[in-house]
């Protein structure tokens, strides 16, 4: 990843509603969930819903994949992986357990 790519990726979750699309589908995992659905769990109108969609798919950050008439939507989690190893690759000069073990605890907590 590069800084263009990294500052694209962060300026599309610099708002709140992205924000929180982007967290209800990490959540949800690699088989995301139905637009329909994020709408309902976030009381969120569909046509803004489809904007921020819009927006997370164009930093790709999300994946849409269309099944029959609904429309999954899941986290890009290569892409939200290589913005972290991005951020934190010369973590405390290089003291890999620095920046790593706290990423890999929130994990597991």
């Amino acid at each position: 990843m590069n800084t263009k790519d990294a500052v694209v990726i962060l300026f599309s979750l610099a708002q709140g509603a992205r924000l929180e699309i982007f967290r209800l589908l990490v959540q949800a995992g690699p088989a995301g969930l139905a637009a329909g659905d994020i709408a309902t769990r976030l009381d969120m109108p569909a046509s803004t819903l489809s904007f921020h969609l819009k927006e997370l798919a164009h930093a790709g950050l999300v994946k849409p994949l269309q099944s029959g008439r609904f429309i999954y939507y899941s986290a890009a989690f290569d892409v939200m992986n290589g913005l972290l190893a991005f951020l934190t690759e010369n973590c405390c000069e290089g003291a890999q357990d620095c920046c790593v073990s706290a990423v890999c605890q929130a994990e597991s907590a």
